[in-house]
């Protein structure tokens, strides 16, 4: 929902926990997506990748965000992405199991 989603991401108190790559599977195909863990809910985005660099060939003059992992931040500037997958999971109605590797 357009509204609502605009309110949840705006949030000016949020604090990222965590974020990182993740592999993830989805009916008969496994899915590259990259994970924001914040205190309040959990962000599954697609990771994208342009064919062409962005800014030709020097990337390094790319202004990309210093709090991103140096991972992300990499991905950026060779011009990825990432798009939002799903809706947000609120926290309190996230359930986490255990289970065997593939």
């Amino acid at each position: 929902k357009e509204n609502s989603s605009e309110n949840i991401l705006s949030s000016a108190n949020r604090l990222l926990l965590h974020e990182g790559k993740l592999m993830l599977a989805e009916s008969t195909r496994l899915l590259d997506v990259y994970l924001f863990l914040f205190d309040d809910f959990l962000l599954i985005t697609k990771i994208k990748r342009n064919k062409k660099k962005y800014g030709g060939s020097d990337t390094s003059s790319i202004p990309v965000c210093p709090s991103l992992t140096p991972e992300l931040q990499s991905f950026i500037r060779e011009g990825g992405f990432c798009t939002v997958l799903d809706q947000p999971i609120p926290l309190d109605r996230l359930i986490l199991k255990n289970v065997e590797p593939i």
